[in-house]
């Protein structure tokens, strides 16, 4: 059975009027569960009057009243974990406890959040010159919005409007197509914690609402998480517009194993970060480089742990992997399976084939597993986003190090070694935005910024974190001096008004 969706405008559910409409999937079965209105420029102008209606009440409101609405959404969301992680796994595809894991991480951001007072705390010094003091503020940046990708539908939208919301700033969130019932939902939420209508808006829909974000004038700042290619579109043309941006790319995340790395703990953190959520995460590891004789070792292990993953229903707790989010994006991770046997890499498990009894229409492939890539190949070039793991060799350290320097995205990279001059040699040298020591997946906390380099981020602030409070506020600094007056003394009379 499909239901209609809508959009989520100053406080009530909205039915679009644009006549255009986007199919939403559950990837297990393959069937349509819901059906999409796609906004107009008039439907997302709506929301944005609605976020403007509210600033100056927000925006005014005691940095600590926000704070308490932001305790009150974190115990909805954890009230409502286990339904929240449902309608994600049902519209995506990831397995429930991987979005659980999601949504948790999300609810970090907020947690963060929830310290606002002091986060916008700004500077004083007395006393700068003979009767002048100068300070600093913090102050809300304005209405702002998010545009946000489907591998993650409820994290990455919390790590945006969860930080601008407590800063003072109405939010727009313009979320994924093709699994919006989480963040319809948050909307909701964020109103039943005491957030005034118009706070929190989310407009559904393609290009044509993307672009009246980025056009319209009441709009301070756009932050984008997707494809390098619309990354850069929402950079370019949201900075000509005047706003403030901050746009996250595409990945290819680089895993190096070094010859004295504890091989099964190397093989564990590629397994779960190479085919936990079906590969479709921006951090998660695409190329395992191994390096000297790691590489025998490595496949040795891998092989057989590949062809025993579980992949089945998202929602069945036995599931180590679900199914891709659409059967296009199925069609389009089997196509770079077929690349990579035709550019000459060793095709070592093929899951192209899998098949699932009962599911015979769900988004379901295998892991795959390649060896011998090597860097002129497009599969090692191009993001693949699936469960395919590439693995290049490499005869020494320093030839390691080069092949993420010379990437042209630096989102994530790990290494895995015992040895911590070379561990310490490569955090420093490494041309990448994240990086972790025998840590697969490198995401760093909420107290901390998220956020890769070259044509993995498109801006100079980061998400979530400080840089996240800085992105969504705006500093004014005061130089006062204060006249020397008559002080009368104290006056004992009832004071009258003459």
């Amino acid at each position: 059975m499909s239901t209609e969706l809508h959009h989520y405008i100053h406080g009530q559910k909205v039915a679009g009027t644009s006549g255009r409409f986007s199919p939403v999937f559950n990837p297990t079965t393959g069937e349509q569960s819901g059906s999409l209105p796609l906004a107009t420029a008039d439907e997302v102008a709506a929301a944005v009057a609605s976020a403007v209606s509210v600033l100056p009440e927000w925006a005014g409101a005691s940095p600590v009243m926000r704070a308490r609405v932001m305790f009150r959404f974190k115990a909805l969301i954890e009230q409502n974990m286990d339904a929240l992680a449902t309608m994600l796994s049902n519209e995506h595809g990831k397995v429930l406890s991987d979005a659980k894991g999601s949504i948790q991480r999300g609810l970090e951001v907020v947690e963060f959040a929830c310290g606002i007072p002091h986060l916008m705390k700004g500077e004083y010094s007395a006393g700068v010159s003979r009767g002048i003091d100068l300070y600093s503020m913090r102050q809300p940046l304005g209405v702002v919005a998010g545009i946000t990708p489907f591998n993650f539908p409820a994290m990455v939208p919390m790590w945006m409007f969860g930080v601008a919301v407590a800063c003072g700033c109405p939010f727009i969130l313009k979320p994924s197509e093709k699994d919006p019932s989480v963040p319809l939902r948050l909307a909701e939420l964020m109103l039943e914690a005491g957030a005034p209508e118009g706070v929190l808006n989310v407009v559904n829909g393609d290009k044509v609402a993307v672009d009246a974000l980025i056009e319209h004038p009441d709009v301070q700042a756009i932050s984008f998480v997707g494809s390098t290619p619309i990354a850069q579109y929402v950079y370019e043309r949201a900075a000509s517009h005047g706003k403030r941006v901050q746009a996250m790319g595409g990945a290819k995340n680089h895993m190096v194993v070094m010859p004295d790395a504890d091989m099964d703990q190397a093989v564990d953190a590629l397994m779960g970060a190479a085919y936990g959520s079906a590969g479709e995460r921006c951090m998660a590891v695409s190329v395992a480089v191994a390096v000297g004789d790691a590489g025998e070792r490595l496949v040795e292990r891998l092989k057989p742990r590949v062809e025993a993953l579980k992949v089945g229903p998202s929602l069945d707790p036995e599931s180590e992997m679900g199914p891709l989010v659409t059967r296009e994006h199925l069609e389009k991770v089997r196509g770079y399976v077929d690349l990579g046997v035709r550019e000459g890499a060793d095709l070592v498990v093929d899951g192209r084939g899998f098949g699932l009894q009962g599911y015979e229409n769900g988004h379901f492939m295998g892991g795959c597993l390649f060896d011998h890539v090597t860097p002129d190949m497009r599969i090692y070039r191009e993001e693949i986003f699936g469960p395919v793991l590439s693995m290049v060799r490499a005869p020494d350290f320093d030839a390691a190090l080069r092949l993420p320097n010379e990437h042209e995205f630096g989102n994530g990279v790990a290494i895995f070694t015992r040895d911590g001059d070379a561990a310490r040699e490569f955090t420093d040298r490494v041309q990448v935005g994240m990086v972790g020591v025998n840590v697969p997946i490198p995401v760093p906390l909420s107290f901390y910024s998220f956020g890769g380099w070259k044509r993995s981020a498109f801006g100079d602030m980061n998400q979530h974190g400080p840089d996240g409070v800085r992105f969504y506020t705006r500093i004014k600094t005061v130089t006062s001096r204060w006249p020397a007056g008559i002080r009368a003394g104290a006056d004992f009379n009832m004071p009258t008004v003459s």
